[in-house]
């Protein structure tokens, strides 16, 4: 989380430069430090606090690693080459994104509620999901019908 926030604190100051100077050139560098950095750090966050357990081993510490050095190599990247003085820099920091996805989506199927225990929490009766986490289709299907047809 500490990345995120100091990614959304690099990612506004370099906005209000960029405006105040009236140069926009590298508001795509500037963009992608908010979305990997703010947006993207911020969800990993959050999903490995709500799941402890997805948190534990070396997957999760090499999606963390892999997530800041695609942060690290892509925004300095991005500003190169627009200028024309290589993109390696933008590729290899792609690359490593896309690598960071690939194993937060490991690390999330990995993860996901097992069938036999949302069949077993259905043939019960009972929600299968409690409290915050969300809402059963049944409840869906209640408000469905509730809704009034736009005339």
């Amino acid at each position: 989380m500490l990345t995120a926030v100091v990614s959304a604190l690099a990612g506004m100051v370099w906005g209000i430069q960029m405006s105040a100077s009236q140069n926009h050139l590298l508001s795509p560098a500037h963009g992608h430090l908010n979305l990997l950095g703010w947006v993207s750090c911020s969800i990993y966050a959050f999903y490995y606090h709500l799941l402890p357990a997805a948190a534990k081993g070396k997957l999760p510490r090499l999606h963390l690693g892999t997530a800041l050095l695609a942060l690290v190599l892509l925004v300095p990247g991005i500003p190169l080459a627009i200028q024309d003085r290589g993109e390696v820099l933008a590729q290899a920091g792609s690359a490593a994104a896309l690598l960071s996805m690939l194993i937060f989506t490991v690390v999330v199927v990995r993860h996901r509620p097992q069938k036999a225990e949302f069949k077993a929490a259905q043939k019960k009766g009972k929600r299968p999901h409690k409290g915050r986490q969300g809402r059963s289709q049944g409840t869906f299907r209640s408000l469905r019908r509730r809704q009034t047809p736009v005339a």
